[in-house]
């Protein structure tokens, strides 16, 4: 057989590698000549028809081979729609085969760690197939289904190891969420109002030293909240919380993210005092109070400037505007809130919480199950091939019709 098409065609002589679509067009074209009919490839093309009917037209040149009758055709190749006068223009064009496209997968796996209020499953990892070109609402309806919460109570944020990246609004595409660090959902607590601050805490000491790290910055006294003409101190404000220990590029965090509510009035002793009540469970052992101060420092993370430090000094440091400017910044979607980064010195993140690291996250079953698929083969059917191959579109510029 090699030998007889290399003596009719130059093309697929030697013994090297050829095209198999290009072997079976000439060989069918051949047929098609030595039965007694004009090749497809000959005709001349059908001249383009303004508002013709839809589907299969016929055409005089396309008869008069088995090979005509088994495997050419003439399709619709182009249809398209004016959509300011809706005027439409049909081109049809024989054809011997047709190049399907492949479709793609729409979705990835996307993991999300839920920070639940609910003491068995506080801390659990789910697997999501997300739509690449989805945006961050789909995504918060998706993980409001797996946490059984409310979707406006969900709150998307990026987490690194050194603390909060940024929030997730709606409007943003879901294309990059996620990569830049691990995704996390976070579930407020209920907005219970308690009319007195935490009781203090005297189990902790305090830390030796309260020198300010360089290149840290605390809001100037001129600008504290007892200065400024900020109004509003009362009401809750929700904060969420990263424990991060060291200075510079050598902070690390570790711990739980925690999420709680609290007044805007409170101070700096009352505020120390709500942290360290959430972090009760991850003290080593029994400790001592060795006097009084500030036992870290808490900086405002996301969204504003990396070096905002809220200062012990002020009597009221959750009514600071660049606090509100955090509130405003933190994107649509989910409630407002405050991202806080609360630093530790080494040794005494050592002393209260030994050589603890980031939380221990149970993952849910759906995690490995969206690995394992992703990871497959995406397969389809012919049908989808077509589907895709007639799926409708519009031409980019063209405003759609009203």
């Amino acid at each position: 057989l090699q030998n007889i098409v290399s003596k009719h065609s130059s093309q697929f002589r030697g013994n090297a590698q050829h095209d198999a679509l290009e072997f079976l067009l000439w060989l069918l074209d051949r047929m098609h000549e030595d039965l007694g009919a004009a090749s497809p490839a000959q005709q001349t093309r059908v001249p383009e028809e303004v508002g013709g009917p839809a589907g299969v037209a016929a055409h005089p040149g396309l008869v008069g081979s088995v090979c005509d009758r088994s495997g050419t055709g003439e399709a619709k190749m182009s249809s398209l729609t004016c959509p300011h006068c809706l005027k439409q223009s049909n081109t049809f064009d024989p054809f011997l085969c047709i190049s399907l496209p492949i479709p793609l997968r729409q979705t990835r796996a996307l993991n999300v760690t839920l920070v639940l209020q609910c003491e068995r499953w506080r801390f659990v990892r789910v697997g999501l197939a997300v739509p690449l070109l989805g945006t961050v609402a789909e995504l918060r309806e998706m993980v409001a289904r797996e946490g059984h919460i409310p979707p406006e109570q969900v709150i998307l944020a990026e987490v690194s190891p050194r603390g909060f990246l940024r929030s997730l609004g709606d409007e943003e595409e879901l294309g990059a969420a996620g990569e830049g660090a691990p995704l996390y959902a976070f579930q407020p607590p209920p907005a219970r109002r308690t009319g007195t601050a935490p009781p203090p805490c005297h189990c902790l000491p305090t830390s030796p030293g309260a020198a300010q790290p360089e290149g840290q910055r605390l809001l100037p006294a001129a600008a504290r909240s007892s200065d400024c003409l900020h109004r509003g101190a009362g009401g809750r404000i929700l904060l969420l919380l990263c424990n991060a220990a060291g200075t510079g590029p050598q902070l690390a965090r570790f711990g739980p993210p925690l999420v709680l509510r609290e007044e805007r009035g409170v101070s700096w002793d009352q505020l120390q005092q709500s942290i360290l009540a959430q972090l009760r469970a991850l003290l080593r052992g029994e400790v001592r109070v060795q006097g009084t101060g500030a036992l870290f420092r808490i900086r405002l993370a996301g969204g504003s400037a990396p070096s905002a430090y809220l200062s012990p000094q002020d009597p009221r440091p959750l009514c600071h505007p660049a606090v509100d400017r955090a509130l405003q910044l933190s994107g649509a979607g989910g409630p407002p809130h405050v991202k806080l980064t609360v630093e530790w010195d080494v040794s005494t993140k050592e002393r209260l919480f030994g050589n603890i690291q980031e939380e221990v996250v149970q993952d849910a079953e759906s995690v490995q199950l969206q690995q394992q698929a992703h990871r497959q083969q995406h397969s389809c059917t012919l049908d989808e091939c077509f589907q895709l191959y007639t799926k409708e579109e519009q031409v980019p510029g063209t405003p759609p019709a009203a």
